[in-house]
């Protein structure tokens, strides 16, 4: 059972034994929880990521590597001790601190460059060369200006760079839910959840894309990367929905949207409502409720224009037969859905922490898994769930890290502030344009990045200003969140359409177009809750309903514009007014949603009494 097992099998297996333990039988303190956590992850990227692989010394170098990785570990689980803090508080750094330091960085850099590509690491680095130029820089940029001894103390030795929130959340709550994943997965669940999409979506004309909608976000949630999920369902849903009808093109950007749609997706969020909560200092229910209608109106438009997509083609179901039945799906594989209930029971209405919810579902999984011969969660399923789940976690635990060392520079040097004073001039105080401006930096600054680290980047730059141009904390930051996930969906660098473009063998940059316009619906949500926060569940039940109902036939009229199909085609002028009442219902105020009916009724009640000698001939729904 253990033939073939290599040193890196190993390491995985105690990484993941380790946070199981530690989430088990009580944390260590901070510093040494995030450096053990680090360490394992350094050691398994130069382990599992060469250098160079053809290059006969690129071995060689990762050995030194994973040799440097367990030395700055060791020494870093010393300096962890309350004993040494003390005394560095007291003393200052001494040049052996400072070198091992140096190396920390330079290591946590190389890594994150093996694992994340080169955009973390070249903004990383455009950071630390602001902290150290800043007086040579333009007055609305500049400070004082720091030496390499104070970069390395901020970024290597507080808690405020490497070893701040974002690693502490990725060693305590992310890297468990990464766990839980891996153990649904290695238990079946990922078939399960397939079959039942097919279930309940493939008679209908868009049922593969349907299905690989389902079944994308679902996975998506746990992943904590857009690109990543692509490349995981979208093996089977890419050319299953080609072989149906569906353009290449189409089909890839289909599955982009819906990996994009599940880091936004509670109750995981891609990691990112762990930090979200660590952030604001609320309880992470919190987050997860809030987060649940926006995500409501993504996958709806999703839905809307995926099938509209499909009835202009003139598509047809799956034929009967080639379909599982639901209650027989139900029937073999219920007891999946109980560690997903379990997680979200226990989030939401026990309030625990995410770290024994996580926990709890993890051993909930082994439980209901001897349901089915099948499924069973032997040692050596339980060995590969650990060793999935901790390579898995290695893009989150660089990025986290990595980002920690941007969020430091920002601290240090006041950069946060200055942001904000910058958004708020060029806004002229006016929040839709602070919106619009800040919408376009997280964009940027999200290009490349996963979920994680954009969030992060971006939460810390960009939210402040929008909590002080009025927006509450939780809508601040999930306006950040949102356009720092779509990055992954909108050109040029759109990671995950151009992943799917592989699957899909069609143009990369015409697949991230396709992806955009399928995932438009994300660009608007967020304007949708800053100006209602109804839609987050914030304000007096009435208005909230309101609010629901506007929006939801904000979203039909907006994919109706887009696709220009309501209940047959419809011309450019129509197109344009359907938009326009959209845009109207964007606003939670009782005029601007009367005229956005208005416009809407313009459009739609023609297409229910149509004339027929000038029907469009196209399939109806």
């Amino acid at each position: 059972m253990f033939a073939g097992i290599g040193l890196a099998s190993v390491i995985a297996w105690a990484m993941g034994l380790f946070h199981i333990y530690t989430a088990g039988f009580g944390l260590l303190t901070a510093m040494l929880q995030r450096g053990v956590h680090l360490t394992f992850a350094l050691v398994l990227i130069f382990m599992l990521y060469p250098f160079k692989p053809n290059w006969r010394w690129g071995r060689v170098l990762d050995a030194l590597f994973v040799g440097l990785a367990l030395l700055v570990g060791f020494y870093m689980a010393i300096y962890a001790s309350p004993a040494k803090l003390t005394e560095r508080a007291l003393v200052g750094l001494s040049p052996l601190d400072l070198a091992i330091g140096a190396l920390l960085v330079l290591l946590l850099l190389e890594a994150t460059r093996r694992v994340c590509g080169n955009g973390l690491v070249i903004l990383a680095l455009v950071f630390i060369c602001y902290a150290y130029f800043g007086r040579d820089l333009p007055s609305l940029l500049a400070h004082r200006g720091y030496g390499p001894v104070q970069i390395i103390e901020q970024v290597a030795f507080t808690t405020e760079g490497i070893y701040g929130i974002p690693l502490g959340v990725s060693a305590t709550f992310i890297i468990l839910f990464i766990l839980f994943g891996a153990f649904l997965e290695k238990s079946g669940a990922g078939e399960f959840f397939v079959n039942m999409a097919y279930a309940i979506a493939g008679k209908s004309r868009s049922g593969p894309a349907m299905t690989a909608v389902l079944s994308s976000s679902l996975m998506g949630t746990i992943s904590g990367s857009a690109a990543a999920n692509v490349v995981t369902t979208g093996t089977f849903t890419i050319p299953l929905m080609k072989r149906v009808g569906y353009h290449p093109t189409v089909a890839g950007a289909i599955e982009a949207v819906a990996s994009t749609g599940g880091q936004i997706l509670p109750p995981v969020m891609g990691a990112a409502a762990f930090i979200m909560a660590e952030i604001l200092g609320i309880a992470y229910g919190q987050v997860v409720i809030a987060a649940i209608l926006p995500a409501v109106l993504y996958f709806v438009s999703v839905g809307l224009m995926v099938h509209l997509e499909a009835v202009k083609a003139g598509m047809k179901g799956m034929p009967k037969e080639q379909l599982p039945v639901l209650w027989v799906v139900l029937k073999q594989g219920f007891f999946y859905l109980i560690p997903l209930i379990t997680i979200i029971y226990t989030l939401v209405v026990l309030f625990y922490s995410p770290t024994r919810a996580a926990l709890l579902a993890i051993i909930v999984t082994v439980v209901v898994s001897y349901f089915s011969r099948q499924s069973r969660m032997t040692l050596r399923r339980i060995l590969d769930a650990l060793e999935s789940g901790a390579k898995a976690s290695l893009v989150v635990v660089a990025a986290c890290a990595t980002a920690g060392i941007i969020i430091g520079i920002v601290t240090m040097t006041g950069l946060g502030l200055r942001f904000s004073s910058l958004i708020v001039t060029a806004s002229g105080g006016h929040l839709l344009l602070a919106l619009l401006l800040t919408a376009v930096a997280c964009l940027v600054l999200g290009m490349g990045l996963p979920t994680s680290a954009a969030y992060i980047i971006t939460a810390t730059l960009g939210a402040p200003v929008l909590v002080q141009l009025g927006l509450t904390p939780i809508a601040a930051h999930l306006f950040v969140l949102y356009y720092a996930c779509i990055s992954a969906i909108t050109p040029p660098v759109a990671i995950a359409a151009y992943a799917a473009s592989g699957l899909a063998q069609s143009p990369p940059i015409q697949t991230g177009f396709y992806a955009t316009k399928f995932g438009i619906i994300a660009f608007v949500v967020p304007f949708m809750f800053a100006y209602g926060p109804e839609l987050l569940l914030i304000g007096e039940p009435l208005a909230v309903i309101r609010a629901i109902v506007t929006a939801l036939l904000g979203v039909w009229l907006l994919v109706g514009g887009v696709q220009g199909y309501v209940f047959r085609r419809i011309n450019v002028l129509q197109r344009v007014v359907l938009l326009g009442g959209a845009l109207f219902l964007i606003e939670t105020g009782e005029f601007t949603d009367l005229i956005g009916l208005l416009l809407g009724l313009l459009v739609v009640v023609p297409q229910l009494f149509p004339n027929k000698s000038r029907s469009s001939g196209i399939p109806q729904y």
